[in-house]
């Protein structure tokens, strides 16, 4: 492999930088650079020739142009070993780059600030960046290209290695993290000025370009392979216990979002993606112990998310069954070293608040994606409209506010029996609603719990009066649902024959 003799240097992010360029010029490799660059390379010592002098033409039009020129793009894009390239380079004086290092303008961290303009923005869109690592990974068969300043140390260890080249597969790699890059780089600035044209409802394309954060074990099953993309890390870190699967991932998602719903302290119990358990109170303790009473058996080796920093009480209520997570926003000293007793058991710290993120949902289908914005309502008193001749009390409008909250993140058809601070029976996934009002009904009996005198909560509306004369039956008081039926006066009537208050929220939760 032939040593590199020349490189090109342009970075926004000057990590590691000067320590880099003084590798490389210990190597005798010649360094050009642009602007800022160039200015941060000479204040560290390192000689750096400018691109200007390179090109015979100075950065024009505030340095929009500096790099576009045959003289840069020539070096990058000729092939080493075609001799027509070669005598073509000679005879407009060209000289080769065989290294690029450049990572582009910081426009993911410039929309990302609060009130950043939309010039603002557009003047953070790289353009010869991105035009000459393209050129420079296009041509990795002669050249190396470097955007993430983690791999300065790795190269230079080759290239030292190998009297001052760097190996083929090495540049390959590299070149793949280029066209990453450049991609998400480009899906960043689609979503951003799609955003601006539709800022109400979603853009005419959608882009999505994610790195790969880590591979997972296994899919929702064994003979399925999965990977993580994105940033989930970022907002949920793991502290502690055995890897992340496929399906603690989901969960952990499932059960924090549920969470973030309560002001009160909470703790949400999810198996399988649905809630099994929701407990609120004074204390996360009394909280985890509401939940853990709704359904016990399912409890074991579920997922467990509070919205409290968790306290040593409610540690060790929770340390007396089987859970595979807990998610929590902190875990004091005293209560991460109680918990790790477990070893396989996983401990999540929630690094960011999940209220008022707008995290798009996606699924696929065959041929394409289904995307939407997320189901972020959220219900308060005055949305409540009274359709029964009661009117519900006080604590039954408490109730009916809990439940709802819960309802909105079970699998449809959801229905949830519920008190004031508590689940006492939730059905979820049935194909029709009564169904799901019988199967929260027996689940609460087997667990020992009484559904006289709760509330039920229904994501979407009642097709037919019998789903109500199932909580009825089962004792319940008062009804909370969407309301829409072309059966909604048969619903009430049904209500008022048997003293049920009903109140309307014209919202839907559909959860599929």
């Amino acid at each position: 492999m032939a040593a590199i003799r020349r490189a090109l240097i342009s970075v926004s992010d000057k990590r590691g930088l000067a320590e880099f360029a003084r590798g490389l010029r210990e190597l005798g490799v010649e360094i050009i650079s642009t602007g800022g660059t160039a200015a941060a390379l000479r204040a560290a010592g390192v000689e750096v020739r400018s691109v200007s002098e390179v090109t015979g033409f100075p950065e024009i039009l505030d340095g929009r142009v500096k790099t576009l020129h045959p003289r840069i793009h020539g070096g990058l894009l000729a092939v080493g070993d075609d001799p027509e390239h070669v005598r073509q380079m000679h005879e407009h004086g060209i000289d080769p780059i065989d290294m690029v290092v450049v990572n582009l303008y910081p426009f993911e961290s410039t929309v990302a600030r609060a009130g950043v303009t939309l010039p603002e923005a557009v003047e953070q869109i790289d353009i010869g960046g991105p035009a000459m690592i393209r050129a420079a990974a296009k041509n990795y068969r002669h050249k190396t290209v470097i955007v993430n300043p983690d791999r300065y140390a790795p190269v230079l260890a080759a290239m030292r290695e190998a009297g001052g080249g760097v190996p083929e597969e090495t540049r390959f790699a590299l070149a793949q993290e280029v066209f990453q890059h450049t991609s998400a780089y480009d899906a960043a600035i689609a979503r951003y000025l799609g955003g601006v044209a539709a800022p109400e409802g979603l853009p005419p394309s959608f882009t999505v370009s994610l790195r790969k954060e880590q591979d997972l074990r296994y899919g929702e099953n064994p003979h399925q392979k999965a990977a993580l993309y994105g940033g989930f890390g970022g907002v949920f870190r793991k502290l502690h216990g055995k890897e992340l699967s496929y399906n603690n991932i989901v969960d952990i998602a499932a059960a924090a979002a549920l969470a973030a719903e309560f002001d009160a302290p909470a703790a949400v119990i999810v198996k399988h993606s649905n809630p099994c358990g929701v407990g609120s109170g004074d204390t996360l303790a009394a909280a985890y112990a509401r939940a853990l009473a709704t359904d016990p058996t399912s409890a074991f080796g579920g997922i467990i998310a509070v919205n409290r920093p968790l306290d040593a009480a409610a540690a060790a209520a929770m340390n007396e069954i089987f859970t595979e997570v807990i998610v929590a926003p902190e875990f004091p000293a005293p209560v991460l070293e109680l918990l790790q007793k477990k070893k396989d058991r996983r401990l999540i710290l929630q690094t960011a608040d999940l209220r008022g993120r707008a995290d798009l949902t996606v699924k696929t289908v065959p041929g394409g994606l289904l995307v939407q914005t997320p189901d972020a309502h959220r219900l308060g008193r005055g949305d409540l409209r009274v359709v029964t001749r009661r009117a519900p009390t006080p604590d039954e409008e408490e109730a009916l506010l809990f439940a709802w909250k819960v309802a909105k993140h079970v699998k449809s058809n959801a229905i949830v029996y519920a008190l004031r601070d508590r689940t006492v029976g939730v059905g979820a996934g049935q194909m029709s609603r009564v169904d799901s009002a019988r199967l929260a009904a027996s689940k609460a009996q087997a667990a020992g719990l009484d559904t006289r005198g709760t509330v039920v909560a229904s994501d979407a509306f009642f097709p037919f009066a019998d789903g109500l004369l199932a909580a009825v039956a089962a004792g319940s008081t008062a009804v909370i649902q969407p309301g829409g039926s072309v059966r909604d006066e048969e619903v009430v009537r049904a209500a008022d024959e048997h003293g049920i208050a009903m109140v309307f929220t014209g919202i839907r939760h559909f959860n599929h």
